[in-house]
């Protein structure tokens, strides 16, 4: 009987989650494009780090969804309305054509926000609430 207890002291705890909720969508079609770095160098386009959360989740679910963080740290989440599901974002001259939004939901003025204005600390499950923004 004295195992029990020190095996339940050596186990590791499970990775934290980010809740996260998105707000804004213009339409229920296609899919929310979702990158979850940690880092800088990444963000938003996720496609150059081999460590970070991607993930596709239903336009229609995007009201609350999880997303599984490898491990404690400091991240940014960048999400994107894809309406067409071509799985990229759709430009027409430099301006997204599909909505975008970004954890801690930045001001955006030229260009997407910085790594520090959208990272914040994950401790431990959390919550993040992200609102869409379309310019066209």
């Amino acid at each position: 009987m004295a195992i029990l207890p020190l095996l339940a002291a050596t186990a590791t705890p499970p990775p934290p989650t980010v809740e996260v909720s998105v707000t804004g969508l213009r339409s229920t079609k296609g899919q929310i494009l979702v990158c979850l770095t940690t880092n800088p160098k990444a963000f938003p386009d996720c496609s150059k780090d081999k460590t970070s959360v991607r993930m596709a989740v239903k336009a229609a679910d995007a009201g609350d969804f999880a997303v599984h963080a490898p491990a404690t740290g400091t991240y940014a989440i960048a999400v994107v309305h894809d309406e067409n599901s071509n799985n990229k974002m759709d430009v027409a001259i430099f301006l997204p054509k599909e909505g975008f939004g970004f954890s801690r939901n930045p001001a955006i003025t030229v260009g997407p926000p910085s790594f520090k204005a959208a990272s914040f600390a994950v401790t431990g499950d959390m919550r993040q609430s992200i609102k869409m923004k379309y310019m066209l």
